[in-house]
């Protein structure tokens, strides 16, 4: 079995931060060091031309930030965020980035953070001619592929289901991490019971069971809105209203 190499740059202003992701990519076997860049003006460049699958990116550069050249790569091409600012870790997320390494941060901390990106394209890249979700024939849990595993999920415990790109993030009670697995949002649609599940939105299915309040045109489940969109509007309002007092 051939193991996923990554094609990745490095873009950091700083020389000795650099060289030092440079060797900690040396001694990482699935990455493979395309190219070091010392502005994101030269990154984006090539970017535009070469294939990459992963960027380790700072943050605070002059001419053009890494959030702001973060949202300019092309689709497929994943982040992970070098800086010594903590307070950009919020935003860092909201672009989606695979995660957020804090300098100093050491060898440990870095390959932990390529293991992320590595099980990220292992479900994008990998061999996904079977679906990634078996559903059982009692509706009661599912089976999801997720980093070299079949994980059990009780039907109960989905709080939501979330579309991002080509994969989908599963959202359970008591768990604040996503599980991630590949999939699209309308074959799952079509396999979940409807009594349970409703799409509302583009990029949500919300399980109607765990839906806490409905506040106008969102809902709220585990402290996250979701916007109810006008496509799914007439649905979801005909299920509040027969089961309504």
């Amino acid at each position: 079995m051939n193991t996923l190499k990554l094609n990745c740059i490095i873009v950091d202003d700083e020389p000795m931060a650099l060289n030092l992701v440079e060797s900690y990519v040396e001694k990482t076997p699935f990455l493979n060091l395309k190219k070091k860049c010392s502005s994101a003006i030269e990154a984006l460049e090539y970017v535009n031309s070469e294939s990459v699958d992963l960027l380790f990116l700072d943050i605070q550069m002059p001419d053009l930030s890494g959030l702001e050249f973060s949202k300019m790569l092309p689709k497929g091409t994943r982040v992970i965020f070098t800086t010594a600012f903590d307070e950009y870790a919020l935003e860092g997320f909201k672009v989606e980035a695979i995660d957020y390494l804090l300098k100093p941060f050491d060898y440990a901390e870095f390959l932990t953070a390529a293991n992320k990106a590595k099980a990220w394209f292992d479900l994008v890249k990998g061999n996904n001619t079977k679906a990634s979700t078996v559903i059982s024939e009692e509706k009661e849990f599912l089976f999801v592929k997720s980093e070299y595993k079949q994980l059990r999920i009780k039907l109960a415990d989905v709080l939501y289901f979330e579309g991002l790109k080509d994969y989908i993030k599963i959202w359970l009670k008591d768990n604040p991490k996503a599980v991630l697995t590949i999939m699209s949002l309308k074959s799952l649609e079509e396999e979940l019971p409807k009594t349970d599940f409703m799409r509302v939105h583009r990029s949500f299915i919300v399980s109607l069971k765990n839906i806490e309040v409905v506040e106008r045109s969102q809902i709220i489940i585990n402290n996250q809105r979701i916007t109810v969109s006008e496509q799914y509007k007439p649905q979801f309002l005909e299920y509040i209203n027969k089961n309504s007092l």
